[in-house]
Order: C-alpha cells, then structure tokens, then sequence
C-alpha cells in the first residue's frame, strides 16, 4: 500500500497517506484506537472497497493463482447461517466454487478437525458457544485454501480465557498452514503475543504511526505471558500507541 487515502461518501477521512507493506508468511497486527481506519485497510486489501488516493498492489499475482483462493476474511462476528450445520456453514465457499461433494469433503472434514470441531460438525449454530462459532467461521476461511487471511478482531467479543485458547490455535494454524495473516485488534496484549510484527496506527485520518518487530520465537510457550519478554514488549508497543494518540492531538 502507497499513500493511500479514504474518504467516504459522508466526507469523512478514514485514512490519509497510508503505507505498508505486508511480508509473505509473516503475522502483522495492525493496533490502533477505535475508528482510525483498521478495518478499512483489511477492506481494501480484500477489494471490498477501493482507495480514494494511493495505490495497493501485489510485488507477484501469479504466485496467488492456482488451486487455493487468494484471500479470505474472518470478521468480528461469525455471520453463520443459523439454519445450517458446521459442516454445511464450513462447505459454503467449496459449494460456491462448485465443488463435487466428494471433493469438498476431505477439505471441509480437515479444516474442522483443524479448529477442533470434529465433534460438532453435525452441530447447528444456537447449539454451540461464542469461541465454538468463532473456530466455525475461521474454518469457513481456511477451507479455500487462502494465502493471505485477513482478521477482523476475531475475538473481541470473547471472555479472556476463551480469548487466550483461541490465540493460541490461531497461532498453531498460522504455522502449519504457512499463510500470510494481517489481524485486527485494539489489544496490546493480544498484538504482542500473536505477531512478528505490529504496525501502531493514529487516530482518524489513520496513518502507519510506529513499525515494530520483535524477535520472540515461535511456538510461544504458555509462560510466555507472564515472562519479562512478554512485559518488555508490551511496554514497547504501549509506549508507541500512546506516541500514536499524542501525535493527533500535536
């Protein structure tokens, strides 16, 4: 992304020379206060709405052709068909792609069993809980196959405790499944426990205010949330939001 811009119809300026360049199999989190326009870079770069300023592009397209889908979304809240099972909700993009049932089904069987639902495919959406809908909808996304998975905080809604388990599976399907993922959130703390990197965005018009990286290993241990790497961090990227708040009101 090149100096892009947003405005929207209302006149309202989501997003104002914004640029950032996103890494082949790398988890970028954007963090940024509510409205500075994270959820629009994730639209853009998902072509549901396009930039008014800037360019976005890809270094090499053809590397997103072929058998698995170039992206895929996973929005805040599950948006699953309530009249239809796990499997059937999970089976909806094969279907849509027109995929022979037997053909879907390895697919739709593997990418359940991967967010641990193997028990409740037959399972409607008012039988299952907040975290249960949220690991059917990541499994709707994964099932084409994506790249590149874009988040949309996922699991905001969630308790914490659900919240930590999730954060954890999602970092085990980032590492087997090798895609690319930008994640959405207003937490420090899940920011610096999921990703490679954070960008720390200003308040509305949204700019790519701070860049960091930190070099915490992958898998991360259950300890790694109480360990002085983890604080260290966390007061890092704290310190950059706050900088990002400061520099609107300057």
């Amino acid at each position: 992304m090149r100096d892009v811009g947003k405005t929207f119809a209302n006149g309202v300026t989501a997003l104002a020379g914004f640029s950032l360049d996103v890494e082949e199999g790398e988890f970028l989190s954007l963090l940024g206060p509510s409205g500075c326009g994270k959820s629009t870079v994730l639209r853009m770069i998902a072509g549901l709405t396009a930039p008014t300023q800037g360019e976005i592009t890809h270094a090499s397209p053809q590397a997103y052709r072929g058998s698995g889908r170039a992206l895929d979304f996973v929005f805040q809240e599950p948006t699953l068909m309530p009249w239809a099972t796990v499997y059937e909700n999970v089976a909806l993009p094969l279907n849509i792609a027109n995929l022979s049932p037997a053909e879907a089904r390895p697919r739709v069987d593997d990418a359940i069993a991967r967010v641990g639902l193997a028990a409740f495919a037959g399972a409607y959406p008012r039988e299952l809980s907040g975290g249960m809908k949220m690991r059917v909808s990541i499994a709707r996304a994964i099932v084409g196959r994506p790249r590149i998975l874009l988040m949309d905080e996922p699991f905001a809604a969630l308790d914490e405790i659900t919240r930590f388990k999730l954060n954890n599976d999602l970092l085990e399907l980032w590492r087997s499944l090798r895609v690319t993922v930008v994640f959405v959130t207003h937490s420090v703390f899940e920011s610096v426990y999921l990703s490679s990197r954070i960008v720390v965005m200003t308040p509305r018009p949204g700019r790519a205010f701070a860049d960091l990286s930190f070099d915490t290993p992958y898998p991360r241990p259950a300890g790694f949330r109480t360990s002085a790497d983890y604080a260290a961090n966390c007061r890092v990227t704290t310190e950059a939001l706050y900088d990002a708040m400061g520099s609107a009101a300057a």
